[in-house]
């Protein structure tokens, strides 16, 4: 149902009338923007707190009268230095984290078009649904289809073992925010029927875990997994971890003891452990130098198994997936730390050691990569392990699995600090969204206006996914085993066998299991 509608509005009286939607729990009113109609903050699910907080998410309460929506919803409690930026430094306050977004051209029942959901990254420990970065309105104006964005619990709301509580909350938040547009976006114009998932980084880790997880069973039929970490934790690692962090504060992994720190006062457990995470390597393994204390966990439950052992299985051989990552992916991380071109060969030998494939990885890699500079290999194995052969690997099993899947890498190197960077990691996520002088966009493109070929590729990146999202068919064959053909994502964007061979043969056989407690 779509009205315009002037009375008075839960949210106060608003300056213009704007579009009414009326959803499962209550109408809400949107903006005009831009020739769109924009809608902010809707609650897909009850607030996580009190009786609530580490369970499953809850139906959203009903509300009367008409509810504004206007303002982004307040982000999951989290490091909010980390997300701070232009546009986000007065984040707004308060419970209601779990909320979702809408971009559509039209909010008419009848229309029928195409759905994208998209879901953030930041190492499942950031991230927020209202940073500048993620403004849809390009995708949903260039591709006439429906945005929906979607806030989800992270790190130990989210994420951590906490006896008492279900695994993967911030998994379950995603699919009751998926069911949210099963039940409603059909009044803000979008088709049920035809939703597409997309994310990046961990929000890519989430794409890939949703096509594992019976409880997202028929919530949508295609999928976008943009640089899939292959950071799963085992059951026992998690519960190891887990401890770890409630030690932090003096406390167990319990409900009842954890219940007693304040959501935004909890977030320190994982601010503390992440930079002590190398120290346990001997028992944490690869998972140690992440510095990151959250993944999806396989607890066999809600996350029954890894996304490649489960698409490999036929788990999502009827959805229809893309798939890829950034050739210089690792490179990001390296200039932030300040070490782009120092690192000692001693440094690389041990990423060698603990990262590459086989009992003798190391030597492989060296062999594969003989003109390669201490730097260059230690960046280059920790960009496969992380993202570029999981990415590769989630489209390898599909296929086994009986799907269908493309697959792209991008090479276009990012323009900021004098083209450094490279084709690094997060560089797609402005070009997707034309937001260049947003969150990592200014450092990626160095605050200066994007030049003619970042707007060529932006066009590109949003042709290709949203005919994705409308049809199945990004504008490349599907990936297969034989000819192996990619497309590449550079000035000149062109299809070609794989780029990355010399990767995809040490890795070749490589299983991406959930990381083991040691």
């Amino acid at each position: 149902m779509t009205t315009t509608d002037s009375r008075p509005s839960v949210g106060g009286p608003s300056e213009q009338p704007g579009p009414v939607v009326r959803t499962t729990a209550g109408a809400v009113r949107g903006r005009r923007e831009e020739g769109l109609a924009v809608f902010r903050g809707i609650p897909f699910a009850a607030p996580p707190v009190g009786e609530a907080r580490f369970q499953a998410p809850r139906p959203a309460p009903a509300w009367d009268g008409i509810r504004d929506a206007y303002a982004f919803g307040p982000p999951p409690p989290q490091d909010l230095g980390s997300i701070a930026g232009p546009g986000l430094i007065d984040v707004p306050q308060g419970d209601d984290w779990l909320t979702v977004n809408v971009w559509t051209p039209e909010p008419d029942p009848d229309a029928h078009r195409p759905v994208m959901v998209w879901i953030y990254g930041g190492a499942y420990k950031l991230g927020h649904a209202g940073s500048p970065g993620y403004d849809a309105r390009h995708i949903a104006a260039d591709g006439d289809l429906v945005v929906v964005s979607l806030n989800y619990r992270l790190g130990m709301e989210g994420f951590a073992h906490i006896e008492g509580a279900p695994a993967n909350r911030g998994l379950l938040d995603q699919v009751a925010a998926l069911e949210w547009v099963r039940d409603n976006i059909a009044s803000f114009g979008g088709d049920p029927g035809q939703v597409t998932v997309f994310g990046e980084s961990a929000g890519a880790g989430s794409v890939a875990s949703l096509l594992a997880m019976p409880r997202a069973a028929g919530l949508f039929g295609r999928a976008i997994a943009q640089s899939v970490p292959g950071t799963f934790f085992s059951d026992a690692l998690a519960r190891d971890i887990g401890t770890a962090l409630a030690a932090e504060l003096g406390l167990r992994p319990r409900v009842a003891d954890l219940s007693a720190i304040a959501p935004r006062e909890l977030t320190s457990a994982g601010e503390r452990l992440g930079p002590k995470m190398p120290q346990y390597i001997d028992r944490w393994g690869q998972a140690a130098p992440t510095v990151t204390p959250f993944a999806p966990v396989v607890d066999g439950e809600v996350l029954p198994a890894s996304p490649w052992q489960a698409l490999t299985s036929g788990s999502a051989r009827d959805i229809e997936l893309l798939v890829g990552h950034n050739r210089d992916e690792y490179r990001l991380f390296m200039a932030m730390a300040g070490r782009l071109g120092q690192i000692p060969d001693e440094r690389a030998a041990a990423a060698l050691r603990l990262l590459a494939p086989g009992p003798d990885g190391e030597q492989a890699y060296r062999a594969a990569f003989p003109e390669a500079s201490p730097s260059e290999l230690y960046e280059r194995v920790q960009t496969d392990w992380l993202f570029g052969m999981p990415s590769l690997h989630l489209a390898e099993a599909q296929r086994a699995g009986g799907g269908r899947a493309h697959v792209y890498e991008l090479t276009w190197p990012a323009p900021g600090d004098g083209g450094a960077l490279g084709a690094c990691h997060a560089l797609d996520i402005p070009l997707l969204f034309g937001t260049y002088g947003a969150d990592l966009g200014l450092l990626l493109f160095g605050g200066a206006e994007p030049p003619a070929e970042a707007l060529s590729l932006s066009s590109r990146f949003r042709a290709s996914w949203t005919s994705f999202a409308r049809s199945g068919d990004p504008g490349w064959p599907a990936y297969d085993d034989e000819r192996r053909l990619v497309q590449v994502l550079d000035a000149e964007p062109e299809v070609r066998a794989y780029p990355e061979e010399a990767s995809r043969r040490l890795w070749e056989g490589y299983a991406f299991l959930p990381l083991p407690l040691l």
